[in-house]
């Protein structure tokens, strides 16, 4: 194994890079021209929605999967290039990256793809699962028989995991998540205020105002946009509740999927989930009182965890320097790359 070991957690929204005791935690973003990348990571950010023409802001992942790989291996490149620093000399890196579990062998292989194209001298990749980075970045023994179980919900995904003995017994992953609540708080505000807010302010009204429990204070923010009546930019006090309201449905419907995920988990692990709780963790996790609305819905008791959208870069950190957990990182299958 080289000494030059880094870490990869790609989000539909984030990118993390991990390299020793150093974090990358940036917006996995790209803006370009047709000749030139003009940002990328949270500079790319700071200009979403406001760009001519002339300038194309995305996001490469989508779903929790590579969806444009080349702009991809860009940002790969540079963020390896930031994390390192001009002066230093590289020699060749492994890689462990956190892959989802409930993806199809060709968007895996994607993962996999953009490490080796991407111009980065490369000796070995290894893969982890993004559940099992995931408890062991919350600070959990996952090599051991107890059941456990992690639910992770990000931006565009939830996903599910019961583990055991450092491997999944069972996990499901569905299509809803921050971004989601995003669209309904820019619903909302438009239909109360006739207010058209675009996707950073909702995320920004969200991160200040959003609460998923019963206890929450009468606060509000300044929204700004574009008043649906005369066409004016213009502002306005944006309350909680309306906020709060939006983001009622979709919650709701997470909870349930968390619920038939449960009901179908096999019972030899009840006892164990009963008694440790469910683990929460993803950027969306950091919703105010979240614990609140999961557990008066499940009856069971529910961990979010410390600064949990970074939950799965630490658990690769703690993967890449313990050798006693190196079983959790696995070469992929030849036949990914028949």
């Amino acid at each position: 194994m080289s000494q030059n070991k880094y870490g990869l957690d790609i989000g539909s929204s984030n990118f993390k890079m991990c390299f020793r005791d150093q974090v990358l935690n940036e917006k996995n973003m790209i803006a370009v021209t047709r000749k030139e990348v003009v940002g990328i990571g949270d500079d790319a950010y700071d200009m979403y929605e406001k760009v001519p023409e002339n300038i194309d802001v995305s996001f490469p992942v989508k779903g929790g999967v590579i969806a444009d790989i080349y702009n991809m291996q860009i940002l790969l490149s540079k963020f390896w290039q930031k994390i390192n620093g001009t002066k230093r000399s590289m020699g060749v890196s492994d890689f462990f990256i956190a892959v989802p579990r409930n993806v199809t062998d060709v968007e895996k292989r994607a993962f996999y793809e953009l490490v080796v194209r991407s111009g980065i001298k490369v000796r070995n990749i290894l893969e982890v699962d993004k559940p099992v980075a995931d408890a062991v970045g919350a600070g959990i023994d996952v090599q051991n028989a107890k059941g456990i179980m992690i639910v992770d919900i990000g931006a565009e995904t939830c996903e599910m995991s019961v583990l055991s003995l450092g491997g999944i017994v069972e996990s499901k992953s569905v299509k809803i998540g921050g971004n989601r609540l995003d669209e309904d708080i820019i619903y909302a505000v438009r239909n109360e205020y006739n207010l058209v807010i675009g996707n950073k302010t909702a995320e920004r009204l969200k991160i200040g105002l959003a609460c998923a429990g019963s206890n929450f204070n009468s606060i509000s923010m300044t929204g700004f946009g574009r008043n649906v009546l005369t066409g004016l930019p213009t502002s306005c006090q944006i309350s909680d509740e309306v906020i709060n309201s939006s983001i009622k449905e979709p919650l709701s419907t997470i909870v349930e999927e968390v619920r038939i995920f449960l009901e179908n988990t096999p019972p030899e692990f009840a006892v164990d989930i009963i008694k440790n709780g469910i683990f929460m963790t993803g950027g969306t996790s950091g919703i105010r009182n979240i614990d609140e609305l999961f557990r008066k819905n499940l009856n069971v008791s529910i961990k979010v965890v410390n600064t949990p959208q970074e939950s799965i870069i630490r658990g690769l950190m703690r993967i890449m320097a313990d050798s006693r957990m190196s079983s959790l990182a696995y070469v992929p299958d030849d036949r990914l790359f028949e």
